[in-house]
């Protein structure tokens, strides 16, 4: 048989209140998505958001089993580690590749990247 361990009250609030953080971070992503009008613009929101939204998760995760393991429970930490290594990669490699296939099928780039270019930058 299982048992139920109670866990104090300040410690589920801190916990559901990160976890809601983490959802709504989700949702403004979701939202920027859907709301930006060009592949460019709709590449950050997903990225930054989804990113801090994994933070908030974990930090709950963390919380939440180190208080039932009576010690530090720090592997959650793993995936929001890798996620901040791996998310600007992948968003700049798309952008890359996003622009240079508007490039080759001679395209209008975004006016921002286009000038950036043109002065050294």
């Amino acid at each position: 048989m299982t048992e139920t361990l109670e866990l104090p009250f300040w410690l589920e609030l801190i916990t559901a209140a990160l976890l809601l953080i983490g959802s709504l971070f989700a949702l403004i992503g979701a939202i920027g998505l859907l709301r930006l009008k060009d592949y460019f613009q709709r590449m950050h929101p997903p990225a930054l958001a989804s990113t801090i939204g994994a933070w908030c998760v974990a930090l709950a995760s963390i919380i939440y089993f180190s208080w039932l393991k009576d010690g530090p429970v720090l592997h959650a930490w793993l995936i929001p580690i890798l996620l901040s290594i791996t998310v600007p990669v992948t968003t700049l490699l798309l952008a890359r590749a996003a622009l240079f296939r508007k490039r080759m099928a001679k395209e209008a780039v975004p006016e921002e990247v286009s000038s950036g270019r043109d002065r050294g930058n």
